[in-house]
C-alpha cells in the first residue's frame, strides 16, 4: 500500500510536481514496492495522499502510461504493466495464444463484411478483382483489457459464412481445411493515433507496434492479409538469432 513516506515531492524544487511524482512512482515500481499486476490508488486517492491536485496526478500517471510502466483497464483502474513476450517466429492466432497464457480472449467487433477486394488486397491475396473477400476488423482483448487492433482480409472461398466466424479466425479457417502453415510479417514501431488510442485505452502518441502479415497454405496460396496495431506497453516480440554456418576457411567469433 502506498504511503506519503514512500512518495517524495518537493513544491520548492524547480522540477515540475508531476515529473517528481512520476519519478517517485517509477522508483517504487523498480524496487518492488508496487508489484507487477498490482493496481495503483485512484487519482483522487493519490491526490489526497500527496496533497497534489488531481490534474497534476493525472499528468504523472499519463507520463508512466506513455512509458509503458502502467496500463489502464476500462472500469477497473490503473495497473503496473505486465509484458507479453511473443515469439516473432510463431504463427499462432491471438485466441490460441491468450488461452495458452491462461487469459480469457475476447473481441470487440468493428467490421465483419464481405465485399470486392481493393487493388492492394487482390495483389496480396492473389485473387481476381471480382473475387469476394471477407474483412474482419476488431479490437482484441485479454481478460477484457484491449491489447491490439486487428484488420484481416481473407478470400471468402476459404471461410465458412461470416456469421460462423467467432473469436478465432484460424479456427474458422481450420474448419474448411485452410489453416495457414507459414507466414511473412513486418514489424514497425509507431505512435497511437487518436482513434487507436481511444480503442486501446492508451494516451494519444503511446507506443504502438504495427504488424503486417501475409499467411500461406501448404500449397503456397495466400490465405490471410492482416494489419495489426499492438500496444507497445504490453508486448515484446522476441526472435531467436543464430550464427550463420561457416564457409570453408572461415573462423567463428565476432
Amino acid at each position: 500500500m502506498l504511503t506519503t513516506g514512500r512518495i517524495s515531492v518537493d513544491a520548492r524544487s524547480p522540477t515540475p510536481l508531476y515529473l517528481q511524482l512520476a519519478e517517485s512512482l517509477r522508483g517504487m515500481i523498480s524496487d518492488g514496492a508496487v508489484r507487477v499486476g498490482e493496481a495503483l490508488p485512484s487519482e483522487r486517492e493519490l491526490s489526497a495522499l500527496t496533497g497534489i491536485s488531481r490534474v497534476t496526478v493525472r499528468k504523472a500517471i499519463d507520463t508512466l502510461l506513455r512509458e509503458g510502466l502502467l496500463s489502464r483497464r476500462p472500469g477497473s483502474g490503473t495497473y503496473v504493466s505486465t509484458r507479453i513476450e511473443q515469439p516473432a517466429s510463431l504463427l499462432a492466432g491471438f485466441t490460441a495464444d491468450m488461452r495458452t497464457r491462461g487469459s480469457r480472449p475476447g473481441s470487440v467487433w468493428i467490421e465483419k463484411v464481405v465485399g470486392p477486394p481493393t487493388p492492394e488486397e487482390a495483389m496480396m491475396l492473389a485473387v481476381g478483382p471480382g473475387a469476394p473477400v471477407v474483412r474482419l476488423a476488431r479490437v482484441r482483448t485479454a481478460d477484457d483489457e484491449p491489447l491490439a487492433i486487428e484488420r484481416a482480409v481473407v478470400p471468402a472461398a476459404l471461410l465458412p459464412g461470416v456469421e460462423e466466424i467467432g473469436e478465432s479466425l484460424y479456427e474458422a479457417l481450420g474448419r474448411r481445411g485452410n489453416r495457414p502453415v507459414r507466414g511473412l510479417q513486418r514489424l514497425q514501431s509507431s505512435l497511437a493515433t487518436s482513434a487507436e488510442a481511444q480503442l486501446l485505452n492508451v494516451p494519444v502518441g503511446a507506443a504502438i507496434l504495427r504488424i503486417e502479415r501475409r499467411s500461406f497454405l501448404a500449397s503456397g496460396a495466400p490465405v490471410e492479409f492482416t494489419r495489426s496495431a499492438y500496444r507497445g506497453d504490453r508486448y515484446d516480440f522476441v526472435t531467436e538469432v543464430r550464427e550463420p554456418p561457416m564457409r570453408g576457411g572461415e573462423e567463428g567469433g565476432r
